[in-house]
C-alpha cells in the first residue's frame, strides 16, 4: 500500500513533529468545512498505511491530525444555529419563508454523511483542555473514542462529573477482573485442599465484589444526574 498522495502536508517526507505542528496550525485557521474533511480523510488513509507498515510514530501523528480535522469540522458546524421545530419552511399568507442553511445542509455540502456530522459535533463538544491533553498524549484516542467523550459532555455539560464517572467505570472494570481472578484462585486452592487460603481468598473476592457493586451504583447515580 502506498502513502496517500496530495496530503495537505507532506508528512511522509517531513520531520513528524514539524509536520504535525504545521498541520495543527493550518487546521486552526481553516474555515472551509470541505477542506477540513479532506484533511481528515487523508489523515485516516495515512494512519491506515502506518498501521500496515507498523510505523507507530507515523500512525500517532496521523491519528492526531485526523482528530483535529474532525473537531474543526464540528466547530464550523456549531457556528450554524441548529434548526428548531418541524415546520422550518412552512408557507404563510405571503408565500414560503426564506430557507436558511442548516447544519445538515452545510454538512452535506462538505461531503459529510449524517454519521460523520454527528461525530464531528460530538468531538467538538469535548472540553478543550481534555481534548488537547488526550490528543497530544503518547496514546492519542481514536475519533470514535473522542466522540463518546463529547457525547457525554453534551448530555451533562459537567466535565468534572463526566471524568469522575469515567474513572469510576475504569476502576469498576478492574475490580470485576480482580474479583474473577480471586474466585478462580479460591477454586484452585479448594482443589488442592488449601482450605485456609481458599476461605481467605473467597472473603477477599466477596469484599471486592461488594466494592465493585458500590462503584456501579455510584456510576448509575452520576449518569442519572447528567
Amino acid at each position: 500500500m502506498k502513502i496517500p498522495s496530495n496530503l495537505p502536508v507532506p508528512i511522509s517526507k517531513a520531520v513528524l513533529p514539524q509536520a504535525y505542528e504545521s498541520a495543527k496550525s493550518a487546521l486552526a485557521h481553516c474555515f472551509e468545512m470541505d477542506e477540513c474533511k479532506d484533511w481528515a480523510d487523508k489523515a485516516q488513509a495515512l494512519a491506515s498505511y502506518a498501521r500496515q507498515a507498523k510505523d507507530e510514530s507515523l500512525r500517532k501523528t496521523a491519528d492526531r491530525i485526523q482528530a483535529r480535522a474532525v473537531r474543526r469540522c464540528g466547530e464550523l458546524l456549531k457556528q450554524i444555529p441548529p434548526a428548531r421545530g418541524a415546520n422550518q419552511n412552512i408557507k404563510d399568507a405571503d408565500g414560503p419563508k426564506d430557507k436558511k442553511q442548516t447544519r445538515k445542509d452545510a454538512a452535506a455540502g462538505a461531503g459529510l454523511s449524517e454519521r460523520q456530522k454527528k461525530t464531528a459535533l460530538r468531538v467538538a463538544s469535548v472540553p478543550g483542555d481534555v481534548f488537547e491533553s488526550a490528543v497530544d498524549s503518547d496514546s492519542p484516542p481514536t475519533v470514535t473514542a473522542l466522540a463518546e467523550i463529547g457525547k457525554s459532555a453534551q448530555k451533562s455539560g459537567d466535565s468534572a462529573a463526566r471524568e469522575i464517572a469515567k474513572a469510576a467505570e475504569a476502576v469498576g472494570k478492574k475490580a470485576t477482573a480482580l474479583h474473577s481472578a480471586c474466585v478462580r484462585l479460591a477454586q484452585l486452592c479448594r482443589e488442592h485442599e488449601a482450605s485456609i487460603a481458599s476461605i481467605s481468598l473467597a472473603i477477599t473476592a466477596t469484599r471486592m465484589y461488594r466494592a465493585k457493586t458500590e462503584l456501579d451504583n455510584s456510576i448509575s447515580m452520576m449518569k442519572g444526574e447528567e
